[in-house]
């Protein structure tokens, strides 16, 4: 089994915080579509025969491109490799962008899971962020998405910013917990270089992000959705019994997978490959018939690491046996050595050759990853 996933570079607006690639101009608009259909044939070797039991829509804002766009854009996926029949095909979609015609457009595709950009139910919150949509399309877009029959729906949530205090994060949780979504992503707000929110701090004109407010949120967050039923199956992401995303969780799982489109990363086991972040190089690359991307071999290190990234941020932990079967005892064994301060803190927990972030681990899990990082193997 593998994964496909299709970058659509596409926004109305440039939100304050965000640094993933993408355009608020249209203007290339066809011409990508045209490119990435193209790389879809280009990159048809890319997963072997594998099938297909994801495929997932995001960006940018690909609700962006319409119904018409997305369906072809898959029929092409169809059309070049094997797609399991109950694969799970998501789309990340803007709240501003699911009125009634489209979401009614969109129930005659493939998509069978949304993944809509709420972010916050307050106003003043969204105006700060420089969302495109309002509060009251935060709520009725869900709304909207469920009545068409659409049952797999996830949001996504940000706390740890200076707007917002924790009754309104405490409202916004239980406003989703009302709505009834299965599965909700919810992220720390990050300063990240070259976004409108860092020159604002270093300019002065806003105040720094606050670690404890942060951590602070992060607490509330895993115990309002425990009460709630959901299950923190990863670091970021909690699900209602049987409503994990399966395209997420198959790349902490360390599946295959194919990324189309300008920025779009691919993984296959052996290495990794990243598509150049501009669209008009992108676009004229493919049409020469060229991937237009970089390649890093993965080494034993890189993989090993990876594993103990990806596996500690699940609910499932990192598999000892898994690291002694597919890496080596040496491997292992420098874990272990590494793992007994965390042990002593109670930041980890042992079950059952599974080591596990407890409550307090979850708060230090990219640091606590990066200390059991291996150089190399020892015999």
């Amino acid at each position: 089994m593998a994964g496909i996933y299709l970058h659509i570079p596409f926004c109305k607006k440039a939100c304050h915080y965000c640094d993933f690639h993408f355009t608020t101009s249209l203007k290339y608009k066809a011409e990508l579509l045209d490119a990435m259909l193209k790389e879809i044939e280009l990159q048809r070797s890319y997963l072997g025969l594998q099938t297909i039991e994801t495929v997932y829509f995001g960006g940018g804002t690909p609700s962006l491109i319409g119904a018409k766009s997305i369906q072809l854009l898959f029929e092409k996926i169809s059309s070049v490799h094997t797609v399991s029949s109950d694969a799970e095909i998501t789309l990340e979609a803007n709240p501003d962008d699911l009125d009634m015609e489209t979401v009614r457009n969109l129930k005659q595709t493939a998509i069978n899971r949304f993944s809509i950009g709420v972010q916050s139910f307050f106003e003043e919150d969204l105006i700060w962020m420089n969302r495109a949509h309002n509060s009251g399309e935060a709520e009725s877009s869900i709304k909207r998405v469920q009545d068409a029959g659409f049952e797999n729906i996830t949001i996504d949530l940000i706390y740890g910013y200076p707007l917002l205090t924790d009754s309104k994060w405490k409202s916004n949780l239980q406003k989703a917990i009302a709505l009834d979504v299965p599965h909700i992503s919810s992220y720390s707000m990050t300063v990240e270089p070259k976004t409108a929110l860092a020159s604002f701090i270093n300019k002065g004109k806003q105040k720094p992000l606050d670690d404890n407010q942060s951590a602070e949120q992060y607490l509330t967050l895993m115990k309002m959705l425990g009460k709630a039923g959901f299950e923190h199956y990863e670091t970021s992401n909690f699900a209602k019994p049987g409503s994990y995303s399966k395209h997420n969780t198959n790349y902490w799982r360390g599946i295959h997978y194919l990324g189309i489109g300008p920025s779009a990363h691919s993984f296959n086991g052996e290495s990794r490959q990243w598509n150049v972040a501009n669209n008009p190089k992108y676009i004229r690359e493919i049409f020469e018939g060229t991937i237009p991307a970089e390649q890093e071999i993965l080494s034993p290190e890189n993989r090993v690491n990876e594993y103990i990234m990806t596996s500690l941020r699940t609910m499932w932990g990192m598999d000892m046996r898994k690291l002694e079967k597919d890496f080596g005892a040496g491997y292992k064994n420098q874990i272990e050595k590494s793992l007994k301060i965390f042990l002593e803190r109670g930041h980890i927990k042992a079950e059952n050759d599974f080591v596990k972030l407890t409550t307090s681990g979850k708060l230090f899990a990219d640091k606590i990853a990066s200390e059991l990082f291996v150089a190399e193997e020892l015999a």
